[in-house]
């Protein structure tokens, strides 16, 4: 019979490769949600290539193993050494002006490899080239492009790039208004003093007219997630219904927005920026014009709230649908989850890795093995084993 690991064997394990690589699983499609790691380089520079989109009927709008080179491994926990003795809060030790939603889904799996991933982003850059996570991103891409049309715009600052993003929403909101489906639905605001934003991949009416918020999810395996990925996935979309809702109902304002963004409300669109919004019907050249413009619009909008959230899960290697899980809104169980997670971008808390029970989601960690938190439970767990023993 095969001994069973103590706690202190079970950390301090050498990770490896599971045949379901669940911590992959949070990086697979979701680089449109706007995370640090994969947000267009324009939101930083203030130049590059945002997207519209424009559909059929004119819609508009691997483990990466850190082991093998002790000496780049010892560099980096120098670095992160250093960074962790500068005294200011998360959100700006990191230079976030906004969190994206999936940061706080991946919070959900993993606290501390979040911060990691921003304390060695070149890490996190690799990841994004690993087949499995272009697949999901293709996968996306190809459901968007089913009713509508992606049309690059070059950006010529902050400015043009969020501008797209507010067309993008406003072309969508008239379309939910006569009752079509959208996708790749643009949604920000102020949640827990925070500014939020993310991507919703779909919103439809069903046949009973309820709308419903569809997210998909791609898997390297024909199998549903276990129950901690569906907690991520479950907190992601419950945060887009907040989000999507305050914006409709009017709870987003103005100076919130320019607040978080510091963004310039007098500066003129790229000509690009300005013929899209001309496409749509839209005359407008600032980025405070097209602000006065959205909330006009929102308030005399009509567009319901959010019925149903649903879930899909897609196999990779064919496309095909593994399942489909419907999520119940709990809004005190999500507001107490988005209290504690942002409680850490705030400075009112430090990381915190995952628990001895899930030990099992270092395995796929690309940063298991400079992991302080990891080597820190190790030894807690050795020494409480070492006290069991002598009593």
């Amino acid at each position: 019979m095969q001994r069973e690991l103590s706690d202190a064997e079970l950390l301090a394990a050498e990770p490896e490769c599971s045949s379901e690589p669940e911590g992959t699983e949070l990086c697979e499609g979701d680089d449109h949600t706007l995370s640090k790691s994969s947000e267009s380089e324009s939101d930083q520079t203030g130049h590059g290539t945002d997207k519209a989109a424009c559909s059929g009927h004119e819609q508009s709008s691997i483990q990466l193993s850190l082991s093998g080179n002790r000496t780049d491994s010892q560099c980096e926990g120098s670095s992160i050494k250093r960074r962790r003795q500068d005294n200011r809060i998360p959100l700006e030790r990191f230079d976030r002006k906004y969190l994206s939603v999936t940061d706080l889904s991946r919070q959900a799996w993993c606290e501390q490899q979040v911060v990691y991933g921003m304390e060695l982003p070149h890490i996190q850059q690799l990841r994004d080239e690993v087949p499995v996570v272009k697949t999901g991103s293709s996968i996306h891409l190809a459901r968007e492009l089913e009713i509508q049309d992606v049309v690059p715009i070059n950006i010529e600052s902050q400015e043009d790039s969020w501008g797209v993003k507010l067309l993008n929403f406003l072309s969508m909101i008239q379309f939910l208004q006569t009752g079509e489906c959208v996708r790749e639905l643009p949604v920000f605001g102020e949640l827990e003093g925070i500014f939020l934003v993310g991507v919703i991949d779909e919103l439809c009416y069903n046949s009973s007219g309820e709308l419903e918020l569809h997210e998909l999810k791609t898997r390297g395996q024909p199998t549903l997630p276990r129950a901690a990925q569906r907690k991520s996935y479950h907190l992601q979309v419950s945060v887009y219904k907040l989000l999507f809702e305050a914006m409709i109902k009017g709870q987003l304002n103005k100076d919130t927005i320019i607040h978080h963004l510091h963004l310039q409300t007098e500066r003129s669109f790229g000509s690009e920026v300005i013929a899209y919004a001309q496409k749509i019907g839209l005359s407008v050249n600032t980025f405070g014009g097209l602000l006065d413009l959205i909330f006009l619009n929102l308030m005399y909008t009509e567009i319901p709230t959010v019925d149903i959230l649903k879930i899909e899960y897609c196999y990779q290697a064919d496309a095909s649908v593994i399942g489909t899980e419907v999520v119940c809104f709990e809004e005190e169980w999500v507001k107490k989850e988005l209290k504690y997670y942002c409680s850490f971008w705030k400075g009112q808390r430090e990381a915190k890795g995952v628990d001895i029970e899930e030990a099992w989601k270092c395995r796929t960690c690309d940063f298991a093995d400079i992991c302080q938190w990891r080597k820190k439970k190790a030894e807690e767990a050795a020494e409480k084993n070492q006290a069991n023993h002598r009593k």
